[in-house]
């Protein structure tokens, strides 16, 4: 097996950091500890392992030169998994990745985020400008994110085993299901959090930085993503042809999109 094959492939074990309440939280990193770092954050019911490692998105980093940091976000992965909702505002997100830039000594990254972790990064962007050089935002809600998911449906299912009807619940319960050692009462809880603050972000106060938006053709939230690209005021959007909201992070398209840009390469047409 080549070295490239192994970037790709092995998975670190985890570097534990804290949250400000206490929890612990699953940090991985990989590359040139010296290079440029590239924060990566995952979307709702993955995990680092299977937004970024299995997708190929640490090994084509890593070879264009990027120290790669991720992490699992609370209530994922092998980080802790609160049941309370209140344990998952958006404040607690963004709070939780200055502490693991904090504890890795990095002051600025370029930021990679997907679905919940593109919100997450519009909102970290915009509240810790200093510590986002650029960002790529994927599949970002142009509301609270999992406001379509019905949770006394996810609830019922999480706590009694009762199936939902409402088919975007179904969906969002097999997107959790599929990836080993999800908590699905601490999904629900973060679900529900998520609608107790004001997590919607808001397009009068857009990150300034570059970023690029980009989402998956097929995926319902295309026009509202592109509609937010639109209030950025060094925003791009690039449309990831015959992807859905649950299979863009895998795509080729989307990772020879990101990667230049991160590096700053001159922007090209929208897709």
């Amino acid at each position: 097996m080549d070295a490239s094959a192994l970037v790709r492939t092995e998975m670190p074990a985890p570097s534990f950091v804290m949250s400000e309440e206490g929890y612990q939280l699953a940090t991985y990193a990989w590359g040139d500890p010296d290079a440029e770092p590239v924060l990566c954050v995952h979307g709702f019911a993955s995990s680092c392992r299977d937004n970024w490692v299995e997708t190929g998105w640490v090994r084509d980093l890593v070879r264009a030169g990027y120290r790669v940091i991720g992490v699992d976000q609370r209530g994922h992965g092998a980080s802790d998994k609160p049941h309370d909702p209140r344990a998952y505002s958006m404040d607690s997100f963004v709070a939780d990745l200055v502490v693991v830039l904090d504890t890795y000594l990095v002051s600025e990254v370029s930021y990679v985020g997907y679905s919940l972790g593109a919100r997450v990064g519009w909102q970290f962007a915009v509240d810790h400008p200093e510590r986002v050089r650029r960002a790529v935002l994927g599949g970002i809600p142009d509301g609270r994110p999992l406001a379509r998911l019905q949770i006394d449906q996810a609830r019922a299912y999480a706590e009694e085993g009762i199936p939902a009807d409402d088919p975007v619940t179904r969906n969002y319960v097999t997107l959790a299901e599929r990836v080993p050692g999800n908590d699905l009462r601490a999904l629900v809880a973060l679900a529900e959090g998520m609608r107790l603050g004001d997590a919607d972000p808001d397009p009068q106060r857009p990150p300034v930085q570059p970023v690029l938006f980009a989402t998956g053709s097929d995926d319902a939230i295309l026009p509202r993503s592109r509609a937010l690209a639109a209030k950025a005021p060094n925003g791009r959007f690039e449309e990831i042809p015959g992807r859905h909201h649950f299979n863009t992070p895998g795509s080729r398209v989307f990772r020879q999109a990101a990667v230049p840009f991160l590096a700053g390469a001159p922007q090209t047409a929208d897709a």
